[in-house]
């Protein structure tokens, strides 16, 4: 197991090094910068830049710099906590992530909790009571779930909320407290307007953790392991959590690797449609205008987070189900 963590932790190293180089220089792909982005938006609303200004600003923003010499100034940066500044918003990057950041882990781990355990109980209870009513029903749901688009699912609730009983489901606080400072009363009111992107991001999570636990679950209750225990007179309880649900849990460990950054990223089409102020859409507008070190430092960050997610992975199913250690102790 210590020699499985070792070789892991060493291959952090190169793995962030080149993602940090995908995740600069895929900005720089489309052709112009920020800049040019800019001069259009001008152009379209009958504005115009001379050429000493553009200049100016290209000196400004560093983008008289080579590629490389950019690279290295933001990473450099990065290391030491400073992101940059941002183009469009004239802010630190810190700052605007920061202030994103909490909203987007409580919808997120509120998203994630809602999957796991409905996914979990349902999946169970699914495999131990094969086609029955409820495993029809819970078969069905899933299907709908996996075959419909979360911002698909949004657009309907929000149309028929405000068509059959004039309610407003977008965004995460009420009118009144949108712009308050933080308190109890605003804590309380985002958490009444919390389970609908709740229920609306964990649709297909859910749905595709039951299928999965259900289908493992059957899987390990066919195995011969199995008939032996209950042959031996093993209570049907303590034989279905020790044995196959511990091994049928695989999926829901190995997840951790996609959640950790998602409680960062969030969902960012789901986000723009229920009008959510969470970091996707930061991110989706930082893509669109190319701000540079914005757009880099979340691309970075999420990867970075993905990247301990996946060795927390790892390690967890390493401990879970010892079967898949590498090299062993």
């Amino acid at each position: 197991m210590l020699q499985f963590l070792v070789r892991r932790l060493l291959l952090l190293i190169p793995t962030l090094v080149g993602i940090s180089l995908v995740a600069f220089f895929v900005i720089e792909l489309p052709p112009g910068d920020y800049l040019t982005a800019h001069v259009a938006n001008l152009a379209a609303g009958g504005d115009t830049i001379d050429q000493e200004q553009l200049e100016a600003l290209r000196r400004q923003y560093g983008l008289d710099r080579p590629l490389v010499s950019r690279y290295f100034f933001w990473i450099g940066k990065f290391i030491r906590g400073d992101m940059g500044m941002s183009f469009e918003w004239n802010k630190p990057v810190n700052e605007l992530i920061w202030e994103r950041l909490a909203l987007t882990f409580v919808i997120s781990l509120a998203t994630l909790l809602f999957t796991q355990i409905i996914g979990f109980i349902v999946g169970v209870y699914s495999a131990t009571h094969q086609y029955s009513l409820f495993d029809y029903i819970a078969t069905g749901l899933g299907f709908i779930g996996l075959g419909i688009p979360d911002f698909l699912i949004a657009l309907v609730i929000m149309w028929y909320a405000f068509s059959k009983f004039g309610l407003s489901l977008s965004g995460l606080f009420s009118q009144q407290y949108q712009s308050a400072p933080w308190s109890w009363a605003k804590v309380v009111d985002m958490l009444g307007h919390l389970w609908l992107p709740m229920i609306i991001l964990g649709t297909s999570g859910t749905a595709g953790m039951i299928r999965t636990m259900r289908a493992n679950l059957l899987d390990e209750l066919r195995k011969p392991y199995v008939t032996t225990a209950r042959a031996k007179g093993l209570l049907e309880r303590k034989l279905l959590f020790k044995y196959p649900v511990r091994v049928a849990l695989n999926p829901f460990v190995s997840t951790i690797g996609w959640a950790l950054p998602g409680l960062v990223s969030g969902s960012t089409i789901v986000s723009v449609v229920l009008s959510l102020p969470t970091t996707g859409p930061l991110l989706l507008r930082a893509l669109m205008n190319q701000d540079m070190y914005l757009a880099s430092s979340f691309l970075m960050m999420l990867s970075i987070l993905t990247v301990i997610g996946t060795l927390l992975s790892d390690l967890l199913l390493a401990w879970v189900d010892p079967r898949i250690r590498m090299g062993g102790d």
